[in-house]
């Protein structure tokens, strides 16, 4: 698998949610389910400030018993955001997926973020990626491949 998460942003597009640190986990809710997402990313102005997951109010907020109308995202977010660049391979993308226990990767280009990748995103294409391979190696096989 070599392809680059460049390809999977040109397929999926750079559109990129997000929430600021003051809102309430309600209106952050809302934004994910309105976009169907699972995560929104915090910006302060331009700047990533951490990221928000179904995770994370999940744990922080659900089972913490807190009130989802009066939390703030910058109480539940993640500060340290694991980011990674376009021209990075999917392999690599899906080992800091695996080692730093994240389900989404924003994507930044000289420190503005230009799309965002999740585990799902990335196990897609690397099935995709399996499957065309697989493909290719029945059609040798078979004696079905082109010269």
């Amino acid at each position: 698998m070599h392809a680059k998460l460049r390809a999977i942003l040109e397929e999926k597009g750079y559109q990129v949610h997000s929430v600021a640190p003051t809102a309430t986990v309600v209106e952050a809710v809302d934004l994910m389910n309105n976009a169907g997402v699972g995560a929104l990313l915090v910006k302060d102005g331009e700047a990533v400030v951490g990221i928000v997951s179904e995770r994370d109010i999940l744990r922080r907020v659900i089972g913490a018993r807190r009130d989802p109308q009066t939390v703030l995202i910058s109480d539940v977010m993640t500060r340290e955001v694991a980011t990674v660049k376009p021209d990075l391979d999917l392999e690599e993308a899906m080992g800091v997926v695996t080692e730093r226990r994240v389900r989404h990767l924003p994507v930044m280009v000289d420190g503005k973020v230009v799309g965002m990748v999740s585990s799902g995103d990335l196990t897609r294409w690397a099935v995709h990626d399996r499957e065309f391979h697989i493909q290719q190696l029945v059609a040798y096989i078979t004696g079905n491949y082109p010269t």
